[in-house]
């Protein structure tokens, strides 16, 4: 019986881990910097997440050796659990990430996860559908930097 209650419980996870990717479909055209004017995200998140990145400077066009840097970073440490589409691994699917989320969020949340799980609604959120928490890398900003123009050159921007 307690096994039934439990497979119960994660295909009804499942089925809303599937619900939330399936609402990633919308692309709205904030391309660099999806907050809104106001500072307040859309899911009631800080936009910028916390931690010590307030401002990103992007670059344009994309820089190439950055991109190649942050897939390598990718291949080694992140897609064991997260994959470039908006299928959920482990973690949540890459794709649209940055449409989502602003730089410094990002940054944020790769550099200062431990912080971010605890006190960040946007973060908090994602661990209730993936219901594991993303140990930290360690990547030094540099290597932060890149995974995030990796994740830029995923999404399609130039």
């Amino acid at each position: 019986m307690k096994r039934q209650h439990i497979i119960v419980v994660i295909l009804s996870l499942f089925s809303i881990a599937m619900a939330c990717n399936s609402n990633s479909g919308s692309k709205e055209s904030k391309e660099e910097n999806p907050a809104s004017a106001d500072n307040t995200a859309s899911d009631g998140a800080n936009p910028k997440g916390i931690g010590k990145y307030t401002h990103v400077e992007l670059t344009h066009p994309l820089d190439q050796a950055m991109v190649a840097t942050g897939q390598n970073i990718y291949n080694v440490k992140c897609g064991s659990c997260h994959k470039t589409t908006n299928e959920k691994l482990v973690g949540p699917g890459w794709k649209g990430v940055t449409d989502r989320r602003t730089p410094e969020w990002i940054m944020n949340f790769v550099t200062n996860t431990e912080e971010m799980i605890e006190k960040d609604t946007a973060a908090q959120n994602m661990l209730e559908v993936c219901l594991v928490k993303m140990p930290n890398q360690s990547l030094a900003e540099a290597d932060a930097r890149a995974v995030l123009e990796f994740m830029r050159k995923n999404d399609g921007k130039n």
